[in-house]
């Protein structure tokens, strides 16, 4: 099992706790893309592939809209939370165990979106792996499709290599939680620890572990128009809304 297969089975059952409000951030995210959809072209007809699906927050979130939307996922632990709580909304999607990089493997047709949110693409820990699950997400889309994805603003950050991220402090009627992530640099490499610390009624303090290759936009665009994509744009919070910057590519 991987580093990132094991990171989020461990984190499956709390990855809600990385939210203020985890169902109002579904409605939210799902929102922006919406919009991002309909400006490139798109209706809630599209057929829609989250490829790096998670607990389902932008595919539940999509599929309340009315896109069909397919979701998978590396970690079986997620699907089944993904599964779980779309099955708690009444709503349809269809969920697969499977890696980006090999989307052929589960996947015998094309999608008109594919999203991959939440700095998915930096877990390929070698411009290699990354090359392989850009090929295999273009090769995945129908001609004119296009692939959304957010990372973090690697750009920026390469400069200064923080050691941290700042955290977030939920307050809840029972007390509070706090959220942040310590980061070990090594080159373009990060070794990230996420720490969750709930101190509602009793003190609970968890731990995961997980490693990241910074990836820049240029690599990335590179990488996509290399792919066959004709068009890339890079969207950032200001304009979007969205925490992390989003790639917009059209094949």
């Amino acid at each position: 099992m991987s580093i990132v297969q094991t990171f989020y089975d461990n984190l499956a059952s709390q990855y809600d706790k990385l939210f203020f409000d985890w169902q109002a951030a579904t409605k939210e995210q799902a929102e922006i893309l919406d919009r991002l959809f309909q400006s490139n072209g798109f209706d809630r007809s599209a057929r829609v592939l989250d490829c790096a699906c998670g607990i389902g927050t932008q595919a539940i979130g999509l599929a309340a809209l009315g896109y069909c939307v397919t979701a998978s996922d590396i970690s079986r632990a997620e699907l089944a939370q993904a599964k779980e709580r779309a099955a708690q909304r009444g709503l349809q999607i269809r969920f697969e165990n499977a890696d980006f990089r090999v989307l052929s493997k589960t996947f015998s047709h094309g999608f008109d979106i594919i999203v991959a949110m939440d700095n998915a693409l930096p877990h390929m820990l070698s411009a290699g792996e990354l090359d392989s699950a850009v090929k295999s997400i273009v090769g995945q889309m129908t001609d004119g499709g296009i692939f959304v994805a957010s990372v973090r603003d690697y750009d920026a950050l390469l400069k200064e290599k923080p050691p941290y991220s700042a955290p977030y402090i939920h307050e809840t009627p029972m007390g509070q939680r706090v959220s942040f992530q310590t980061w070990k640099w090594e080159g373009e490499h990060y070794k990230l620890t996420q720490y969750i610390i709930d101190d509602q009624q009793d003190l609970q303090i968890s731990k995961f572990e997980c490693e990241y290759r910074a990836t820049r936009r240029k690599e990335l665009t590179d990488l996509l128009l290399a792919a066959g994509c004709s068009k890339v744009e890079w969207k950032f919070p200001e304009e979007t809304g969205f925490y992390q910057p989003i790639v917009v590519a059209q094949k």
